[in-house]
């Protein structure tokens, strides 16, 4: 049987270690994968597993990826074939929620701007334009499961007035975490700061977009360190343009990474960071080592850990 590892995260020796015991060959290569010892695929979001590969690989029993999102595999298809998928939903939620708290305050007290100007050669206080103070600038946080919730505490404790708004969270847990529970509406509408914690789904793709953006206060402020899809990037960098953002920070791009034909977008009061959210030493020993045992748990007979799908 034959383990294939698609992703060069994962290390063939360290996953050779991590099997050990079981009678596998554990390789690396690329797509198109066939063959009919195919067991497992370690992979990650830069690659799909569509029905067609599911065609020529009829003895897999488990997808396992490095990553929160399983939109790139065809799940619902999968299990019908009794295939598991598996993800890793919580390795780096208290990295993204620092991260995307570190990107609030960023904008909010002009970090990044100040810098530019003085490396500059400025000495303005002013040259970020209007800066803020933290305690009382009302949040809104848009989705809220694992890490909006753990935003949202960091946020309550800074003196953030946090909002929240969720589809499949109730008003009265928003409530229970210290949130105030409210719809995307309200929350576009009476929110200063607004930070992205959604997957990405058909109702949630371009959420934001020019009449969202234009329904949020003249001046606010915009964070995605979820899925660059979520918003229209032509909409933001209008709305920075014309003043009705006055900052928005993005850890996620439409072109990943940029190229000359997809350069990364630069504008004044723009941040952009390489879809480093996610990163700590902590939290990449786990997402390449939880997909491996989530393998090993089916090929013994177990239900894995991080199952997305039901065969």
């Amino acid at each position: 049987m034959r383990v294939v590892v698609g992703d060069p995260g994962f290390r063939v020796e360290r996953v050779g270690e991590l099997l050990e015991g079981l009678e596998l060959e554990v390789v690396a290569c690329g797509e198109p994968w066939a063959g009919d010892d195919v067991v497992a695929l370690l992979i990650g979001t830069d690659v799909r597993v569509e029905a067609d590969d599911l065609d020529r690989l009829p003895a897999l029993r488990v997808v396992a990826t490095c990553s929160v999102g399983y939109d790139h595999v065809a799940h619902e298809e999968a299990a019908r074939r009794g295939v598991w998928v598996c993800n890793v939903p919580d390795y780096c939620v208290e990295e993204v929620a620092d991260h995307s708290l570190a990107l609030l305050l960023g904008l909010l007290r002009g970090i990044v701007e100040l810098d530019r100007s003085v490396r500059a050669g400025g000495w303005d206080s002013a040259a970020a334009g209007e800066l803020r103070r933290i305690r009382g600038t009302r949040l809104g946080v848009v989705g809220f499961g694992r890490t909006g919730r753990a935003l949202a505490q960091r946020a309550s404790a800074l003196g953030f007035e946090v909002w929240a708004t969720d589809p499949a969270v109730p008003p009265e847990a928003i409530a229970a975490a210290g949130a105030k529970g409210a719809s995307l509406a309200e929350i576009l509408e009476s929110c200063e700061a607004f930070s992205l914690h959604l997957p990405l789904t058909p109702e949630t793709k371009a959420l934001i977009g020019a009449k969202e953006l234009a329904r949020m206060p003249r001046g606010s402020m915009l964070v995605d360190t979820a899925r660059a899809e979520l918003v229209d990037l032509e909409a933001l960098l209008q709305a920075l343009e014309s003043g009705q953002l006055a900052g928005a920070a993005l850890d996620v791009l439409p072109a990943e990474p940029p190229t000359p034909e997809r350069p990364a977008p630069s504008t004044p009061r723009l941040v952009v960071t390489p879809h480093a959210a996610w990163y700590s030493a902590e939290a990449e020993e786990a997402v390449y080592r939880r997909p491996v045992l989530s393998v090993r748990d089916v090929l013994e007979g177990r239900e894995p850990g991080g199952a997305v799908n039901r065969p």
